[in-house]
This record gives structure tokens, sequence and C-alpha cells, in this order.
């Protein structure tokens, strides 16, 4: 199997080179004597003198002990300190401990949990550990959900179709690069202008919808060179794929609902497909009459139309839609909270940089500006979109962290909390704030720690990883917005809120570029 993959001109360009705002809450203050220290700081020598510490954690009584640990990790104490209370508790950064649902949707909750940044990345080493049927965790959705076919985001690299599958991704990618930055330009413009009128006719602007439509809108117009206007699908399109998530991530997600409610209904027993099924189809239909030269390269591959089409569609809804969904209003949040200073600093250095590339926004352009493509990486590391990480260890392994190493047996599940590990105090300072310039000039070095994407940020999707193959794609499209944000706007203010899926902003100031 091929160890890595050219994707395309514009993946490889990407290698190259006042306001009103509140804190999250899941934002709390991460400190433990067992963080960990820079990996490649530790001489091998004193790597190999880690001593051999018994997992500490347990998972209690059968059946009672995972729905114990459920209720602590959504309603008790809340997902940040459900893992920072038993870090203190065992003062180490792994531990045993069972993972939500559990009982009866998930057979086996049992985990060990890596919450550091020395530990996590062997998440990511498909040598040591198996991604079948681990996407969303202890669990698997129905197949019903993607027309009974196993998706590419739960295959195990070792599968032959995980290969063909993901070549065909990549020829998405490259097939329709050069659509991206003008669809996003012209797909946001409109965004821009929405959310203007509605500040103006009543005083803020909701960002979820309009955000969420546009993201759509662009993903099928760069991608697929379809107009979902156009279409029989209309503007529904978001509306279905918030719905078929939720069948999906149910179980990991809490709505705010009181949890006699909300534990039955989500975390207990799934939610039946059907509900979702009429409204699937017509997904699937959109992206069935839209796809045509991918289809032709499917074929070419060795798959068939029908599986073809329900990957697309999940790598579009779930996997770059979603991550649209929760990154945009982050980012939102992230820069309007660092001040009007880092606003006037990113308007200056997106607009000199237009200029100098004859007033358009190119690969370039982009490229020529480090504080954008800064804050992005950092809106990535503070609050990664996808924050839970499992792999199931193929043999006995010893795992390190800083203070201790850790002997795991063969056909364990492995657990990392992504948010902890990408703020290891003993990797980045001043871990719990956002750092605009985080990772401008030498900081660039610290990227290695940057994991959102399945792996490190230096590192790429190829097909013998589960590395996302849309990494450079999603940085690409983020740091778009913000370079069309501040195109247009000198600064903005927000109000920030929560949501299931992150953070909810509304804009409550756009103020116009004054040159």
């Amino acid at each position: 199997m091929a160890s890595s993959l050219t994707v395309s001109p514009l993946l490889l360009h990407l290698r190259s080179s006042s306001c009103k705002w509140k804190t999250s809450s899941s934002m709390r203050p991460f400190t433990t004597k067992a963080s960990v220290s820079e990996t490649t700081s530790l001489p091998a020598s004193e790597t190999a003198k880690l001593p051999l510490r018994e997992i500490p954690g347990d998972y209690g009584l059968p059946f009672i002990g995972p729905i114990s640990d459920r209720f602590d990790f959504f309603y008790n104490q809340g997902r940040d300190v459900f893992f920072q209370s038993r870090v203190q508790k065992y003062n180490s950064t792994v531990f045993r401990v069972n993972m939500p649902p559990g009982p009866f949707i998930s057979s086996d909750p049992k985990v060990i949990v890596l919450l550091d940044a020395k530990s996590f990345p062997v998440l990511f080493d498909v040598t040591k550990v198996e991604k079948r049927d681990l996407f969303t965790g202890t669990y698997m959705p129905s197949l019903e959900l993607t027309g009974g076919y196993r998706i590419l985001s739960y295959l195990d690299p070792s599968e032959p179709k995980h290969d063909k599958l993901k070549r065909l991704l990549f020829f998405l990618l490259k097939h329709r690069s050069s659509h991206v930055i003008p669809e996003f330009h012209s797909t946001y413009t409109t965004l821009f202008e929405t959310l203007e009128k509605e500040l103006a006719d009543k005083g803020k602007a909701a960002f979820q919808d309009p955000s969420d439509q546009a993201a759509f809108n662009f993903l099928a117009r760069a991608l697929f060179g379809t107009n979902p206007s156009d279409t029989k699908l209309g503007s529904d399109g978001p509306g279905i794929i918030q719905i078929w998530v939720l069948l999906q991530l149910g179980p990991i997600l809490t709505l705010g609902l009181p949890k006699f409610i909300e534990d039955p209904i989500l975390h207990t027993f799934p939610i039946p497909p059907f509900l979702i099924k009429s409204d699937y189809q017509r997904l699937y239909d959109f992206f069935y009459e839209s796809a045509g030269a991918v289809f032709d390269e499917a074929s070419r591959l060795g798959i068939s139309k029908e599986e073809a089409c329900h990957n697309l569609l999940f790598a579009t809804c779930f996997n770059s839609f979603g991550g649209m969904k929760i990154l945009f209003p982050s980012m939102l949040k992230w820069i309007a909270g660092a001040g009007l200073k880092l606003q006037a600093q990113l308007a200056e250095e997106v607009r000199a940089a237009v200029k100098a590339n004859g007033g358009k926004v190119t690969m370039a352009a982009l490229e020529a500006m480090p504080l954008v493509k800064s804050v992005v990486y950092e809106a990535f590391r503070i609050e990664p979109p996808v924050p839970l990480q499992y792999g199931r260890a193929k043999r006995d392994l010893v795992i390190e962290s800083h203070d201790n190493s850790f002997s795991v047996k063969k056909g364990e599940m492995l657990f990392g909390f992504q948010p902890f590990a990408t703020k290891d105090p003993k990797i980045f300072e001043n871990a719990e704030k956002y750092v605009a310039d985080r990772f401008v000039g030498e900081g660039e070095k610290l990227l290695k720690y940057v994991l959102w994407s399945n792996g490190p940020e230096t590192e790429n999707p190829s097909l013998g990883n589960k590395q996302c193959a849309g990494k450079d794609f999603v940085v690409l499209f983020s740091r778009l917005l913000v370079v069309e944000l501040f195109l247009r706007y000198d600064s903005f203010e927000v109000e920030v809120g929560t949501s299931p899926l992150g953070a909810s902003v509304n804009i409550t100031s756009l103020k116009k570029a004054t040159s």
C-alpha cells in the first residue's frame, strides 16, 4: 500500500512555505503533575528509564459503572471536568474509565484514556492501533444511515476498500481545485450581505443558520458544480444534514435537556433510522445527479456508483459541512475575543497581500498571510472540531506519558480527548489562552502538535493512514473565511453562546472597511 500520494497543486500550495465576547465554559485550566514534555526533548536514555506504572482507574461494576460514568460525563460533571477530575485523582494523564454511551448502545464502553501530547499520537499509528468501525467511538451507528455501506471513515487502512475510496476523495479535490476560491468568494459575499441586512433590521444577526446554508451551497458548487437552489433539494440540505448527524452522534451529544428526558432518548437506545430515510434519499439523489465525473473515476477504481455516492455524501455533509458548522463560529468567537488590535493587523495583512497579487485572492496571496494562517491553526489547536479519537491496540504495547510508561494489552480500546493534548502546558506556553500569532515564524515548529485532522499538521494524508483526506482543503476554506471577512470589514463584534456542536454566535457589529 502506498504511503503517500500527491493530491493536487491546490493542496501542495498550502504546504509551501472592541468586542462583546465571553469565554466558553469548556475552556477550563488544565494542570497536572503528569503532564508531558515535548517528545523531541526527551533523550533516548531518559525515555527508556520511565518507570512502568499500572494504568490507574477502573470500570466499576458491570452495567452500573458505565451508566455512572455516563451521567458524570453528561450531567454531574460535564465533559472537561469529567477528565480533569480523574487526572487529579490518579495523578496521571493516562487512566481507565468508561466512555459514553454505554448500555444499551455500546456493548463495551471500557477505554484507556490518553490526555497528553506524548501518549495521544499513538492513536495515529496504524501499525499499533486498528481503526475499524471506531469513527464514532465505542458504538457504530446503523448502516441504514449510510445506504447499507461501511463508509470510508469507518474503514481501517488494512482493508482494501479504504485505498480505493480515499483515492476517490483525492480525485474529487484535485478535479475541482480551481473552483474553490471563486466559489467561496461568491457564496460568502452573499452570506455577508444577508448578515448585514439582518443586523440593520434587528440590531444583531444570528450567524449559524445562514452560515450553514452558505457552507452547503459552497461545497455543492465548488466540489460538484451544482447550485442546490436550482435543484429539488432547494435550501433543505443543512436541515436534513443536522437531523441525519444527530441520529449518528446523538449517543455522544447533549442537547441541554433535563437528564431524565435526554438520557433515555439519546444515550440509552439508538434513534430509529427510518425517521430520516426519505430525507436522506433526497440528499442521496442530489449527489447522484451532481457527481458525474467523479462517478467515472469511481468506476475506474472498481467502486460501484451507489457506494461512491454514499461516500461522497458522507464526506461532503458529515466531514466537510460538519467541520464548517463547528469551525466557522469558533473562529469568529476567538478572533473577536482577541480584540481590535488583532483585527486591525489581520485587515492590514489581508489587504496588502491581495493588493500585491493583482487585487485577487490567490494561493500566492494566501501564502503571504502568515498571521491569517496562524489564527486558523490556533483555533484548531484550542478548540479542535473533532475532540474524540479512538483506536484498538493491534498488539501488546507500551505507551509513555512524561512521567511513566504503561502496558496496554492487545485488543484494549485507546481513547484520546484531543483538547487536553493540544493544550498540554509542557508543549504550549499559555496553553489555555488563544494566542493569535502562536504559529508565526519559529512558532511553525509547534504545528506538529496541532492534531485536529487525525494526524499532526506537519504530516500529509495518505492511502496508508487515517488522516483526513481533505485536511488541506479544510485549512484552505478556513483561511478564506478570514480573508473574505477582513477584505470587507475593519472589525466585528459578537455575542457567544453554546450549542450541541460548539459555539453559537450572534453578530452584533460589522464595521465596513475604510481602506
